[in-house]
Parts: structure tokens; C-alpha cells; sequence
């Protein structure tokens, strides 16, 4: 992967010190006119090919294969759409897109031009995670999950004091269910697939979901999902079976150490946490894009869809309307 990388936020400084160690060649970063100097400063940093300020010209850069989109949420749809009309494979950040329509633009595009799309979504591709799929059987059949992502946040103080900020704007498709409850929807997905039905009753401030819970109907069991990002509680995820449960005590997007209890008495503990939680994501975006097979991609970018689907039609039968949903 020659990599190309659109943003300069905190995302990308997490991954910038690694990403030559996970197999990418770093051939360009972008960023804004008023982040040019930033830009200049991270290429120089992390002895990055070329530094834009104007997307544009990243795009046509040739030493560019790949375009990592890490900007915010409102502008995935455009970014994501231009590197693949540019003929650039892209990994861009959860979510997807702002809504499920413009995630099956981009999903039909990939696919017409024969290129690769990935969701960058941690939880399911780490380890642990993968013991959890490895692990259902044991514990009978399915009748409760809860799901409790609750992280109090920063920027809900500058919120509070009257300044918007992307995480909690309408406007940039913000909110608590586009991020905390986005990693609880990809964990739930992955594990059982698509619920028959879903609801979202969202606690409300300005037009954005500043918290809220979202419950999914499997007709065999329910699920519940909490994601608050303007109160705190101990993280929670528990799958409950009729011969035993499942338990974690990390959030969805670290996805840490796992408990098997079953009914017998029998008692597992699996943990595999990798140095950073990003690593197993982007090896396996390098590996993929490199055996220039697509099916494993096209696989993921289904279940991405999914997530999707489900996460719009729970947001606008809530009431929560994003610029992108009339475009």
C-alpha cells in the first residue's frame, strides 16, 4: 500500500508512528489551508513522500495507491467518492458515510471499478473479538446481549458552553449513535447479523443524540445497545445463552479480555489484545490490497452495509435528520 492520508487529526497521529511497521509505504498526507503547516510538519515527522493542502492534488499524485480518509464524518461520501473515481483503493473511518444511501454509491462504485473499500472498524478484526464468534456455541441458545459503551467526552463540556463541535453537530452527521453505538452495532452485526427490527430512543440536546439506547429484534432474543457520551458507567457487554454467558469489560472498540461461564461451572478467560488496537484492521487492509483479491473486501463491505442500513433507519425513525439525508 502506498498510502495517501486525508487529515491530520488525532486518528492519523495514532497510526502515523506505525503504519511503515503494519507494511504501508507513506507516499502523501493532506490537509486543509489552515492546517498546511501541521500537514508540512507530520511529513517531515514521519518522513512522508508529499504534503497538499488541497485534496485535489493528492489525488493525482501517482505514487498514491491507497487514500486513508480520516476527516470528519460529513465529508466521507465525497472524499471516499473522489479517490475511487481517481482510481485509488480506500480505507476511511467509521462511519462509513452519513447514511446508508450514500454507502451503497460508494459500494457500487468500488465494485464497477474493481477496487477495494474498507471500513476502518477495530472491533472486528481483533482477536478477541474473533474468540467471541469462537465461543457462541458453547453457551446454547441465545436469549439477551446488552451492550454499554458510555464514555464521558470532552467536547461535551465545550457543548454544554455553547460551541458545537463535529462530534455533537447535526450538521457533520454527529452524535452519539454515528460513533460510541456505531462500535456496538458492528460488534452486535458481526456476531448475529441483521435484527429483524431496531429502535433508537435517543436522549436529545440541540438536534443531536448526546446519548441513547438502541434495541435490535433477532425474533429468538433482543439485544440492547447504550452509547452515552454525556454520562459515564462501567463498560459492559454480556451475551447471555441458555447453557452459559459471555462477558467482556472493555468497550466494543478495544474489545479486551473475555469471559466464558457456562452453567457447569466451567470457566474460560481468552485475552489477545495486540500493541495497538488499529494494528489487525490495517495488516489485513495491506494483506488484502497486496493479494489482489477482492472477495474477502466485498465480504466486509457488505457487512459494513448492514450496519448501515440499520443504523439510518434507527436514527431517522428517531427524529435525527442529517443535511446528507436529503441530498
Amino acid at each position: 500500500m502506498k498510502l495517501g492520508i486525508a487529515g491530520t487529526g488525532l486518528i492519523v497521529k495514532e497510526c502515523l508512528p506505525l503504519f511503515r511497521d503494519w507494511g504501508m509505504e507513506l507516499a502523501a498526507i493532506c490537509g486543509t489551508p489552515r492546517s498546511k503547516d501541521e500537514a508540512e510538519r507530520l511529513r517531515e515527522e514521519y518522513r512522508i513522500g508529499a504534503a497538499y493542502c488541497e485534496y485535489d492534488k493528492m489525488m493525482a499524485d501517482s505514487n498514491v495507491d491507497t487514500v486513508y480518509v480520516a476527516v470528519p464524518n460529513f465529508l466521507h461520501y465525497s472524499f471516499v467518492k473522489q479517490a475511487l473515481e481517481a482510481g485509488k483503493n480506500v480505507v476511511v473511518e467509521k462511519p462509513m458515510t452519513s447514511n446508508f444511501r450514500e454507502a451503497e454509491e460508494l459500494s457500487a462504485l468500488a465494485r464497477a471499478k474493481d477496487l477495494y473499500l474498507f471500513e476502518a472498524i477495530s472491533t472486528v478484526y481483533l482477536p478477541n473479538y474473533k474468540k467471541l464468534r469462537e465461543w457462541l456455541p458453547r453457551i446454547g441458545t441465545v436469549k439477551i446481549v446488552s451492550c454499554n459503551f458510555s464514555q464521558y467526552s470532552r467536547r461535551y463540556d465545550a457543548f454544554r458552553a455553547g460551541e458545537v463541535l463535529p462530534a455533537f453537530d447535526p450538521a457533520k452527521s454527529g452524535g452519539a449513535l454515528m460513533d460510541l453505538n456505531l462500535y456496538n452495532l458492528h460488534y452486535l452485526l458481526g456476531l448475529f447479523g441483521e435484527p429483524s427490527a431496531a429502535q433508537y430512543h435517543p436522549n436529545m440536546e440541540r438536534g443531536i443524540d448526546t446519548s441513547g439506547v438502541l434495541t435490535l429484534d433477532y425474533g429468538g432474543f433482543q439485544a440492547v445497545s447504550i452509547a452515552a457520551k454525556d454520562c459515564s458507567a462501567p463498560w459492559s457487554y454480556v451475551i447471555q445463552g441458555t447453557d452459559g454467558y459471555i462477558m467482556q469489560k472493555t468497550p466494543a472498540n478495544f474489545c479486551g479480555e473475555a469471559t466464558l461461564h457456562l452453567n457447569d461451572g466451567t470457566e474460560e478467560t481468552f485475552d489477545e489484545e495486540p500493541a495497538s488496537r488499529l494494528e489487525p484492521e490495517f495488516r489485513v487492509f495491506a494483506r488484502e490490497i497486496a493479494s489482489g483479491d477482492r472477495a474477502f473486501c466485498y465480504e466486509m463491505l457488505d457487512h459494513s452495509l448492514a450496519v448501515s442500513k440499520v443504523q439510518t433507519k434507527a436514527r431517522l425513525d428517531a427524529g435525527i435528520i442529517f443535511p446528507a439525508d436529503s441530498e
